[in-house]
């Protein structure tokens, strides 16, 4: 059984959010959560707020031993970016854009079945 949780439109780039997605993806979910507790970025909030939901999800939807749960997969993509122009020298102006990301985080107890 999979359960996922997704983030849209998240406000940090996707190459930054990448970051820590390789350090949680394939952990136990309990693991994981302490590894985002020291993790000192940005970034580290938000999935460890994702995977909390998908971990709710999970157990409230499908029934499921947390206890069991491993992060199957973790993807990262692009959102439309957010384009701004700032003003420069000789009335020209800069272009400012603002990335933006998805992220997805599913969770799994495969272990579980495959020893039933």
């Amino acid at each position: 059984m999979e359960t996922s949780a997704i983030l849209r439109n998240a406000g940090l780039s996707p190459q930054k959010a990448r970051l820590v997605a390789n350090e949680i993806r394939g952990m136990a979910v309990e693991k994981a959560i302490i590894q985002l507790n020291f993790i000192r970025k940005k970034a580290a909030g938000l999935f460890k707020k994702l995977l909390e939901s998908a971990i709710a999800n999970a157990e409230h939807n499908e029934g499921a031993d947390i206890d069991e749960l491993k992060i199957s997969t973790v993807l990262v993509d692009d959102a439309p970016s957010l384009k701004r122009f700032k003003a420069r020298a000789k009335g020209r102006g800069n272009r400012i854009v603002k990335r933006r990301c998805h992220i997805k985080i599913v969770v799994s107890d495969k272990e579980r079945r495959e020893r039933a």
